[in-house]
């Protein structure tokens, strides 16, 4: 028997729309920049139209401020299902190696692209700085509380951990930057394996650190 799928419903079409439209800007954010994305290359890319645009969000900033908390929630969702696909984690070696190798991933996603174009554009844009800092200390919060449950946490005083957490965090966001133009893969993957000697006190040598 075929399930009959009725019309969607006003809400239905309304949350579609916003997908559509918050999508093509995360999109257009990564792949022409932030001065590029504007309105009109939005509406391009969604197929809605800049009044439908401007219904859901009111200015330009609404929709970058929408953009950037859709990278926050990808990002996370993507970390988890990474996370689930390795198995069981623990405080060893591998695990943490792996752990970090999806913390690098992360930070080259293409979506996360969005995340950079925005926080560059925010240094000179007091407005979009003024919408995106509270979104940003949401995101800190958050790595934050996800990094303290992973078990090589356990191994350090929590403030200590955070503080680690977020350097190892800054150097693959600087790393990919500047892969962008000056990618060193030999010193790159050398570069995590010393991090995961290093927070798990394992001191064996390897074939891949000589």
């Amino acid at each position: 028997m075929t399930r009959t799928v009725g019309p969607r419903t006003q809400q239905e079409r309304r949350e579609a729309t916003i997908r559509r439209i918050v999508d093509a800007t995360v999109t257009a954010l990564g792949e022409v920049g932030y001065t590029a994305t504007t309105i009109a290359e939005v509406c391009t890319r969604s197929g809605v139209s800049s009044g439908g645009v401007f219904r859901h969000f009111p200015t330009r900033l609404d929709l970058m401020a929408a953009a950037a908390d859709e990278v926050r929630k990808r990002q996370f969702d993507n970390y988890r299902a990474g996370l689930e696909q390795l198995g069981v984690i623990d405080r060893g070696y591998e695990s943490v190696l792996a752990c970090l190798r999806l913390l690098r991933a992360a930070c080259r996603a293409p979506i996360n692209a969005a995340w950079y174009e925005l926080l560059g554009a925010a240094r000179t844009d007091a407005l979009l700085r003024e919408r995106l800092e509270p979104l940003a200390a949401r995101y800190h919060d958050e790595i934050a509380e996800f990094g303290a449950a992973l078990p090589i946490a356990s191994r350090f005083d929590p403030e200590v951990f955070t503080t680690i957490l977020f350097s190892i965090v800054h150097m693959l966001d600087g790393e990919a930057l500047s892969a962008v133009v000056h990618p060193q893969p030999e010193q790159e993957d050398l570069r995590l394996g010393r991090i995961a000697r290093a927070l798990t006190g394992d001191t064996g040598r390897r074939a891949d650190e000589s």
